[in-house]
């Protein structure tokens, strides 16, 4: 089969592999769309998961099955499903202790372009089928149903992390597809003012649709000092962009007791600075908490319901499309150069 693969750091290619064997409690699909996400662009060009060779790329796609292990008792070859960029082992001791996104080791529940083949190619390998697949809804709009991989669960396990509750004054910092998603999923939660920091107009157009209340434009001046002269200290904050340096700005700006929810790939830098005052002189009860989001059915399935009962619309979230495999290297691309017309770009098949 043909994949589109990370060749080594800074390198990307086509080549050729064998097609993925079927366990027996695993499926084999075929994509139907798929979209390339910023993690890609950090795991090639900024060598952050170490060097990759020959290993094919991509983790967010809807697919068609063609082929099914013995043991699948709840999918049938031909059908459409939703497949999480998470993909964990449901009989792991992690995914039993309540950390299924770390099944096997830290990270190890995300498989696809990171411990094996991801899913640009023209056949991709699920792991454990029936707890990791979702049946596409009839009539789902492949945007939408191809940005419940990444982009909604992991925008909706910052506001998880964060813990934000009814009432909460709530700062998003980074509004690009999976920012734009916690935005979406802080006013779900009942926050009453969300600041959203970002600068490109479509994305802050987006962010005012799915509910910020204010925007917060870095080039306007340091975001922590705008949003303390705007609104005072906030109870709580997702990180989904920025830097290491994002933390610092992120304690300054927090309440005591208040929480960080980090959902943002951090691709570069070796230590996390914490301001020593600011964080209480390490009494202040301000938490920070990074997760990867969690995969599997159970997730796909409620994502999705929210979807068909109008909750949320995460296909506003594309701004490009292509059609065909071949325009995944385009696609990716894409999100390696950002123009400031881009929010996120979908490839049809």
């Amino acid at each position: 089969m043909k994949g589109f693969a990370m060749m080594s750091i800074g390198q990307t290619g086509w080549i050729e592999k064998q097609r993925p064997v079927c366990g027996p409690m695993d499926a084999i699909c075929r994509p139907i769309a798929l979209a390339p996400c910023t993690s890609d662009v950090h795991t090639v060009w900024a060598g952050a998961l170490g060097d990759r060779h020959e290993l094919i790329l991509g983790h967010e796609a809807v697919g068609e099955i063609v082929e099914l292990g013995s043991e699948v008792k709840d999918f049938k070859v031909g059908d459409k499903v939703l497949v999480p960029a998470i993909t964990p082992d449901w009989n792991s001791l992690e995914a039993q202790g309540g950390y299924s996104m770390h099944s096997g080791g830290p990270l190890s529940g995300w498989k696809f372009s990171n411990f094996k083949d991801g899913v640009f190619a023209e056949f991709f390998h699920v792991n454990d089928a029936d707890g990791n697949l979702a049946l596409l809804p009839e009539g789902m709009d492949l945007a939408d149903a191809c940005m419940l991989s990444d982009m909604v669960p992991t925008g909706f396990h910052g506001v998880e992390l964060a813990d934000i509750q009814f009432g909460d004054k709530v700062v998003v910092i980074g509004i690009g597809p999976v920012g734009l998603m916690a935005v979406a999923g802080a006013a779900i939660r009942g926050a009453s003012e969300i600041l959203a920091v970002g600068s490109r107009p479509n994305c802050v157009a987006l962010a005012k649709e799915f509910g910020a209340t204010d925007i917060i434009n870095y080039h306007e001046g340091d975001i922590t000092e705008q949003i303390l002269g705007k609104v005072g200290f906030v109870d709580r904050i997702v990180i989904a962009g920025g830097t290491v340096d994002t933390f610092e700005q992120a304690i300054k700006m927090l309440k005591p007791g208040g929480k960080i929810g980090n959902v943002n790939y951090l691709g570069k830098g070796d230590y996390i600075k914490i301001p020593r005052v600011e964080w209480g002189y390490g009494m202040g009860h301000k938490q920070i908490l990074g997760g990867l989001m969690p995969g599997g059915r159970l997730r796909m399935e409620k994502l999705a319901s929210m979807v068909t009962t109008k909750r949320i619309h995460p296909g506003k979230l594309i701004t490009h499309r292509f059609e065909g495999l071949e325009s995944v290297e385009e696609a990716l691309f894409l999100m390696k150069d950002k123009p400031k017309d881009l929010i996120k770009p979908l490839v049809i098949l």
